[in-house]
Order: C-alpha cells, then sequence, then structure tokens
C-alpha cells in the first residue's frame, strides 16, 4: 500500500492534466478489473467477477490535485499563473514547483514574490495577492524562457514534493494527499474483494477535475449508473485547531464520514447504517458535521434518479497545500470499512435506504 500511496502521490496531475496518475492506477490495479476511459479522462475500473443484472456500487475518487496554470511570460522570463483548485495565497509563495514545458517535461521552479527589502509600508500590510506572485524558473528573458526552457502558456504547474513514510509513526508527508489517498483507497479496497462472491457488481469512477468543480463525476456517475456510492475523499484534519469537543476529523481515529457540506446532505439510513457497521466491527470511524466544502459525492447523489452516498473522508493534515500529513492507519482502516459495506449489501438493503 505505501508504494502505491508513494507512487500516486509523486504522480503530477493538475486538474485537466491528471495523465500521470492514471498510468501509475493502471499499473497498480492490473488484475483487478478492465479498466476504460472516456474523452475527459476520467478512468473506470469494473470488477472483476461483476455479472450485470445485479445493483452496481459506485467507487469514487478524484485524481486532480489543486495547482496552478502558466498564465503568461513576462518579459524579463518570469512566469503570471493561475490557480486551479482553492488555494489561500500566503500558502502559495516560497515553494518549489514543477512546470511543464513544451517538450513535456516538467522542470523545476520557484514561486516568488517581491523580496520585503523592495516593498512599501503598504505592500507589506497588504494581502498575498496571486496576481503578485511570479513562478521563476531562471530564465533571464521571455525569448530564454520559451527558446530553452520551452515554456509556453496553458501548461499545469504542480508542487515539487517528494513522499515521505515515517514508518516508526505509520505517518505519511507528501502533496495531493486530496485525493490519492482516495485512489490508493480505491484499489486496496477492490484488492480486499478480489475473489469474494457479492451480491452486487462494483465499478469504480477516477474523476478529474474534483478540484476545478466536481466535473469529472458528473460524466462518471452518468456512465456508471450507480445504485449506491461510496466516495473517498481526502479531507482537512481539524484537530491542531479546533477546541476538543469540536474535532470531527483527526488523524489516527479512523475515516470521517460526513452528515452534511455545502453540497449534500447525506442520506440519513445509509450513513447510519455505514457507522453502526464499523462500530459493530471495531473499525474506528469519526463522524462530523461541516458548513462548508464538498465532494463528488454532490453530483453523484443527484445522478440516476438519486444515489444513497456516504462519503469516507481520509483526514489530512494542511490540506490544499503544498504539504500534508496524513495516517496510514486512517486509509487502511477506510478500506476495511468501504469492503465490509459492500459485502454486506443487496438489493433488498440498499432498496431500505
Amino acid at each position: 500500500m505505501i508504494r502505491l500511496i508513494r507512487d500516486v502521490s509523486n504522480a503530477n496531475g493538475a486538474s485537466g492534466f491528471e495523465d500521470e496518475v492514471l498510468t501509475v492506477i493502471r499499473r497498480y490495479g492490473a488484475g483487478l478489473g478492465d479498466f476504460s476511459e472516456d474523452s475527459l479522462r476520467n478512468l473506470y475500473l469494473r470488477r472483476s467477477g461483476n455479472r450485470g443484472g445485479r445493483p452496481v456500487v459506485q467507487l469514487d475518487a478524484h485524481t486532480d490535485e489543486v495547482s496552478f496554470m502558466v498564465q503568461a511570460v513576462k518579459p524579463n522570463g518570469t512566469l503570471r499563473f493561475i490557480t486551479l483548485g482553492g488555494w489561500v495565497p500566503n500558502n502559495i509563495p516560497a515553494h518549489r514547483v514543477r512546470v511543464r514545458n513544451a517538450d513535456g517535461e516538467y522542470i523545476p521552479g520557484v514561486i516568488a514574490s517581491k523580496p520585503p527589502h523592495f516593498m512599501s509600508e503598504a505592500e507589506r500590510n497588504a494581502p498575498a495577492d496571486v496576481a503578485d506572485m511570479v513562478i521563476d524558473v531562471g530564465a533571464t528573458s521571455r525569448d530564454e524562457a520559451i527558446r530553452d526552457f520551452g515554456i509556453r502558456i496553458g501548461e499545469p504547474v504542480v508542487p515539487d514534493v517528494d513522499f515521505e513514510y515515517i514508518e516508526s509513526r505509520g505517518l505519511m508527508i507528501g502533496k495531493a494527499f486530496d485525493c490519492r489517498l482516495g485512489c490508493a483507497s480505491i484499489l486496496g479496497t477492490l484488492k480486499a474483494l478480489r475473489g469474494k462472491d457479492l451480491d452486487v457488481d462494483v465499478a469504480a469512477g477516477f474523476a478529474v477535475q474534483e478540484e476545478v468543480g466536481t466535473r469529472g463525476a458528473y460524466v462518471t456517475s452518468r456512465t456508471i449508473r450507480p445504485d449506491i456510492a461510496i466516495v473517498f475523499e481526502g479531507c482537512p484534519a481539524d484537530d491542531t485547531f479546533t477546541e476538543e469537543y469540536m474535532t470531527q476529523t483527526a488523524i489516527r481515529k479512523g475515516p470521517m464520514l460526513r452528515h452534511i457540506d455545502a453540497r449534500m446532505i447525506t442520506n440519513p439510513r445509509y450513513q447510519r447504517y455505514v457507522l453502526d457497521l464499523g462500530k459493530k466491527l471495531g473499525i474506528p470511524v469519526q463522524e462530523s458535521v461541516r458548513r462548508g466544502g464538498s465532494t463528488n459525492g454532490a453530483p453523484i447523489h443527484l445522478s440516476n434518479a438519486g444515489v444513497p452516498v456516504v462519503v469516507m473522508g481520509l483526514p489530512v493534515r494542511y490540506i490544499h497545500t503544498h504539504y500534508g500529513i496524513a495516517a496510514l492507519s486512517d486509509v487502511e482502516n477506510a478500506v476495511k470499512l468501504a469492503g465490509a459495506v459492500i459485502e454486506s449489501l443487496n438489493a433488498d438493503v440498499i432498496r431500505s435506504f
């Protein structure tokens, strides 16, 4: 599992440019079922053993990551850029990035802003603004950036971060845990179900472009046409900045199931069924009530005449930044819970939701 998470985390996968991630998933998912893609580059994996004529369970996770895109090349060779996904401007500068060039090669760069030595008092006190930042790849002119570095507009930019596993603590540090941990969880679940006799068919949708509006899942849900779904999502941990009684998404305490977020009220019967099953099996599970945020559960639960969906959140500290911290045990427990849910499902159980 760690090698899978490492490789899928390290893969470059800006929204709309998820190809490397799909390659990793295909490699690790070989033998688990049949792969296919659509023109958005959503990747589907239909479980070996599906027979048709049975209820369909959709497993979902998204393949893209919060990232950037080259907007323009300035006369001095630095790059203007836009954000892809929900970044806080203060978290962006002074980090390494990888910029794809015209040859398809990712080259190193640094997100820079005006040094404080040259700032006016007003500039030093002003909030950070992406429009004032640039990416510096080391070029000294626009001509050099284009000719020698192969820079062109419209190319993706991702955080330059290498995955690290601290085995003694069971902790992972890396980029794109939202939602590469979910991608790994899908493959882990399908592996755990290999050879088992189920009463449902299972189809995974690795959806693109979630970070820019859950776009891929609009297509996957209409392609798979599920009767029920499990969405895996790298979700923001709140255990470092909230009072203990309000902490609902802590690392090392299992997957988090949300009752509500900004775009979905979780089917309460299905939600309670999963929470009770986790308790019965001794699998640690957290639950939350969220004012904001959303997941691919939003488009999926409104598809196919209405679909019961639960979101298995994988707690990640400092999500939507260059670096996240997560616990391997939370991924493992999400896989256990998802597998147990799927094994317990049949047409009658699904109708009861």
